[in-house]
């Protein structure tokens, strides 16, 4: 976790759901990475307002270095992995893809449409081709030779992509809860000022207001079937 308001939220529910026993690196703490991959199974990698390329000197609890060499070994060890917004960019930086800014900042609750691959992948059977998922950014993770891009947005081309049998990568947030977005909200308030009026951007009121069940329910059933 890189700050307190980027929760795991969904992924934490289903964690515990399936009583897993969960462990976290508080960036926003000052917490380093474990000393050794082999003391968990999978590895989630949650969102952030840095990117990549954000340094110490920006930043002086995101170490973006130290965290792609942990997300290295992480993959090094054949762990399941999944990256979501930042960590989807930062899971790419580890397997040597950069990331890239999107063509359009979104923020809300939108559509995005599995292409051909993602409606083949296994994992993805319970989706629909088109569902309406959070989003809350303005880049998206690099593509290396191997990637297959399983969803896009009208926004965003790269919403979903997989990296590798066990390696997924989120642009999109389908873990968001009404809990989750009140946090981004309240340490956003910039953010949402400066960008109110591009057209994949919603207002507080709409955030609020957005049902989360239908895409909570169909991460579960993908973290279902990814680790079964």
């Amino acid at each position: 976790m890189h700050e307190s308001f980027e929760a795991p939220a969904a992924f934490e529910s289903w964690s515990k759901s399936k009583g897993h026993d969960i462990t976290y690196t508080h960036c926003y703490l000052g917490e380093t990475f474990p000393v050794s991959v082999n003391n968990f199974d999978f590895l989630v990698v949650m969102g952030g307002p840095q990117s990549p390329a954000t340094t110490l000197q920006e930043d002086p609890h995101f170490d973006a270095k130290k965290e792609i060499s942990f997300i290295k070994k992480a993959i090094e060890a054949d762990k399941y992995l999944v990256g979501v917004c930042l960590g989807a960019q930062m899971t790419g930086e580890a397997l040597g893809a950069q990331f890239e800014h999107s063509p359009n900042r979104e923020i809300g609750k939108f559509q995005i449409t599995l292409t051909d691959d993602g409606l083949k992948d296994p994992n993805f059977s319970s989706f629909p081709k088109n569902l309406a998922v959070g989003h809350w950014h303005g880049d998206m993770p690099g593509l290396t030779s191997d990637t297959k891009i399983l969803a896009f947005s009208e926004g965003c081309p790269r919403q979903i992509v997989k990296y590798a049998p066990k390696i997924y990568g989120f642009q999109c947030h389908l873990e968001f809860t009404p809990e989750a977005i009140d946090g981004l909200i309240l340490n956003s308030a910039k953010e949402l000022e400066d960008f109110k009026d591009l057209p994949f951007v919603q207002n507080t009121e709409t955030l609020r207001k957005n049902d989360y069940t239908e895409m909570n329910n169909l991460l579960y059933n993908f973290l279902d079937s990814f680790t079964k």
